[in-house]
């Protein structure tokens, strides 16, 4: 007996110490699109805050907000904002609000695998849309060629090439291509998945780039980060002024520009083809989804410091990893709404 309760002292003593060094763990999901930035940010705000642990899953924006409207994680993360009936079913099932808190601005580039073509291609709207919606079916179609004047390109089927999972890569993509194609927007619409007239799906940002690799004449779409770390060439493509603008931390930031100043209350607004002369066309915010109400005063604490942490002292951790910065009349506004986390 006495043997029995010395064990169980000490297993007790011993769950209060993995406590004490484990600490509070805070759950999350969603969006890969800025996974490497947050991957950074949440180790590096832990070994700031030894007791606080962040899982964070990147199974995509749709799976984020999903989990965090079924109420399976403490907070979701979205490339799109919620549309308002994704807001309303949140409200039904949680009974509070969700707010949105834009975290960084990043980009989705065109990448290509095309032989004998080994610099940056040129791409119009037109000619995005006409691919993606079948129209546009060989790498020397005019639509293409004129925007390439001196590149030999080559008279092959074009294999088209795009995310099978829901994904807010894919959601920043069409929603470029509903507002640069009337046709695209009809026909299409805009979405973390939808139903693609044409092409092969892969899984994910490895899964679009492995295709496109291993696919002569093949064109994706993936993230600036994930093209940049893995040196994958990607394309320029014609913006809203009519100029041709590469994906880098100074083009993202200019479309962000115009929206920093008239940012509506929730945060919830589109960058893509953003004016701008010098502003790349397919940029986007990316936002962490989080409640209102948190019943766990530990969690919402701990959570409400990360924010803090995240718009002052984490941002200088955004460019390393081609994130571009938020706009600071942004970080001023979103350090107010913070206080709307009771």
């Amino acid at each position: 007996m006495r043997r029995t309760a010395l064990m169980l002292a000490a297993g007790l003593v011993l769950g209060v110490l993995c406590f004490a060094q484990n600490g509070l763990l805070i759950n999350g999901a969603g969006a890969s699109f800025p996974y490497p930035i947050y991957s950074k940010w949440f180790d590096m705000y832990h070994q700031k805050n030894a007791s606080i642990n962040f899982n964070y899953q990147s199974v995509g924006s749709g799976a984020g907000i999903r989990q965090v409207t079924e109420g399976t994680v403490d907070f979701g993360a979205s490339d799109g904002p919620m549309t308002d009936e994704q807001i309303k079913a949140y409200q039904d099932k949680r009974g509070s609000e969700i707010l949105h808190f834009p975290t960084v601005l990043g980009a989705v580039v065109p990448t290509y695998n095309v032989p004998g073509v080994s610099g940056a291609l040129n791409f119009t709207p037109e000619a995005l849309a006409g691919i993606y919606l079948g129209k546009i079916t060989k790498w020397n179609d005019p639509a293409i060629a004129g925007a390439n004047a001196g590149v030999k390109l080559p008279a092959q089927d074009i294999v088209v090439v795009h995310r099978s999972d829901g994904s807010g890569t894919t959601y920043i993509w069409t929603d470029y291509l509903s507002k640069v194609s009337d046709e695209w927007k009809s026909k299409v619409s805009k979405s973390t998945a939808v139903n693609w007239p044409v092409g092969l799906g892969g899984k994910g940002n490895e899964g679009v780039a492995g295709l496109v690799k291993q696919t002569p004449d093949a064109i994706g779409y993936v993230e600036l980060i994930y093209a940049v770390q893995n040196n994958i060439p990607y394309g320029t493509v014609k913006n809203s002024s009519g100029n041709l603008v590469k994906a880098d931390l100074a083009s993202v930031t200019a479309a962000a520009a115009g929206a920093a100043k008239d940012m509506p209350a929730d945060f919830r607004v589109s960058i893509t083809n953003a004016p701008g002369k010098t502003a790349y066309p397919i940029s986007s915010f990316t936002w962490l989804l989080i409640p209102s109400k948190i019943q766990d005063a530990g969690k919402r604490d701990a959570i409400k410091g990360f924010l803090k942490w995240m718009l002052t002292d984490g941002q200088s951790s955004t460019e390393q990893l081609s994130y571009a910065k938020l706009p600071k009349e942004v970080v001023e506004k979103e350090l107010k709404a913070i206080n709307k986390v009771q």
